[in-house]
């Protein structure tokens, strides 16, 4: 009977141990990868297309180094059957989102990275990422803890990239490389205003730095099979004192700039009202010089057409309404200028 018992023990384990235990599925936001003896399936001559892309920024030592094969990848569904020997690796593929200080072998709120001017500060931010399908083998089988080595590389990156980081919109691109156009003396003033902390510089140029660090963590998938999808780096905060004396830097540069805007203002338009003024005085000497113009052609003209004569004539005729309007006449003889001997 012992015995009995046993074997009816024995094969109602293997029963629920090999058969209803050897069924699993896959969600559709997973994917499996199965393993026998610890053992993957492997796909020949089946190149990772993350390792091999030109958009990876991996050398050809790097490359050797992480020329990971490719397995064969469960797709969600099921219900499918394992063997008893065998193992279901799940990982799931969606996107997901991992703090900057996220850090298993210790506590931190933030990040610290030290600025080209030697100065400490905090970042803080998020990581987007997803499982790569289609390199699934550095992530389960290459390294221990691939998120943990992920977050090292990026954080390395990025305290590389604070410490060496220049405003490009700054003096080299003013100076070296200025725009269609500008005012000389405008450049001049955005050059000084631009330079300055680097802090600053980071500050104003977060877009910028999230953009370098998406780029340069590319190689993340052929390394530890985990794609960045994005880099949200959204604070910089230095030390409080740091940060007051920052606040008033960029006060004093706010109000110089304000100043200036303000003094160039006042000068364009008194620049416009003189010119306005020197306009308006060319055109009243102008109409105050046509009539004489005028008259010193219609006289040229009658003397030309009709002599000497005739323009005594109409001398004598514009003389009449004249009198009129005079309060004295004098009378002179043998004047040059007139043949009647009178004159006003």
């Amino acid at each position: 009977m012992f015995l009995i018992g046993l074997m009816m023990g024995i094969i109602t384990y293997s029963f629920f141990r090999c058969v209803v235990g050897g069924f699993y599925t896959v969600s559709p936001n997973e994917r499996a990868v199965v393993t026998s003896f610890g053992k993957a399936e492997r796909l020949e001559n089946v190149p990772v297309d993350s390792a091999d892309s030109p958009s990876t920024p991996m050398s050809d030592e790097e490359m050797h180094r992480y020329e990971y094969p490719q397995v064969r990848v469960v797709r969600p569904g099921g219900p499918y059957f394992k063997m008893p020997w065998q193992q279901v690796h799940k990982v799931s593929v969606a996107t997901q989102a991992v703090d900057l200080s996220w850090d298993p072998s210790k506590s931190q709120d933030t990040i610290e990275a030290v600025t080209k001017d030697n100065l400490t500060t905090g970042i803080n931010g998020q990581l987007r990422y997803r499982i790569s399908e289609n390199n699934l083998f550095p992530y389960l089988f290459g390294v221990a803890s691939p998120l943990e080595h992920v977050m090292g590389y990026f954080v390395s990156v990025l305290r590389e990239r604070v410490a060496n980081f220049v405003d490009p919109k700054g003096q080299g691109l003013l100076v070296d490389a200025p725009l269609d156009n500008a005012d000389p003396e405008q450049s001049t003033s955005a050059v000084d205003l631009s330079e300055g902390v680097s802090i600053n510089d980071l500050r104003k140029n977060l877009p910028l730095l999230n953009q370098y660090m998406e780029e340069q963590c590319r190689s993340t998938t052929g390394r530890y099979g985990i794609e960045l999808d994005a880099a949200l780096i959204t604070e910089i905060d230095p030390p409080a004192e740091v940060d007051r004396a920052l606040s008033a830097i960029n006060s004093t540069r706010n109000q110089v700039a304000a100043d200036i805007s303000t003094a160039r203002a006042d000068s364009e338009q008194q620049i416009t009202m003189s010119a306005r003024a020197v306009e308006i005085a060319t055109n009243n000497a102008q109409a105050e010089v046509a009539p004489l113009r005028e008259l010193a052609q219609t006289l040229s003209d009658i003397k030309k057409e009709g002599g000497s004569s005739c323009l005594n004539a109409y001398l004598r005729n514009a003389r009449i309404p004249l009198y009129s309007v005079a309060k004295r006449v004098v009378q002179t003889t043998n004047s040059p200028a007139s043949t009647d001997g009178s004159a006003l």
